[in-house]
């Protein structure tokens, strides 16, 4: 899959990631190993495609194909990661999950517009 069509994949599982934020209750008990396993199994396909789409980015930054830096790259990355925990588990402030989820679109916005 090319840099851009995951772009835009992991773009679609954003908008589906905040959806669930706005929408859903926090879980009972955070500790529950039900709940555990099914965030495990709902989140293990998005983490994957963030690791790869995370190299690949790598790879196209440094042949200096798009105006992003490696930083903003590994960032986008942490905060993916971080945004698919806090959907889930509501323990975060909106105002945080809001900067989250804006800085990711930024990037991914940059790099589709970019990338031909």
């Amino acid at each position: 899959m090319e840099l851009k069509e995951r772009t835009i994949l992991l773009n679609n599982h954003l908008l589906r990631l905040k959806a669930l934020y706005e929408n859903s209750t926090p879980p009972e008990n955070k500790k529950d190993r039900k709940f555990f396993l099914q965030v495990k199994e709902e989140t293990s396909p998005i983490y994957e495609m963030v690791e790869k789409w995370e190299e690949q980015a790598l790879q196209v930054v440094k042949a200096r194909e798009v105006t992003v830096h490696p930083n903003q790259v590994n960032a986008t990355k942490e905060n993916m990661e971080l945004l698919l925990m806090h959907s889930y588990y509501l323990d975060v402030r909106r105002k945080r999950y809001m900067e989250l989820y804006r800085s990711i679109r930024y990037i991914f916005d940059q790099l589709v517009n970019e990338l031909p």
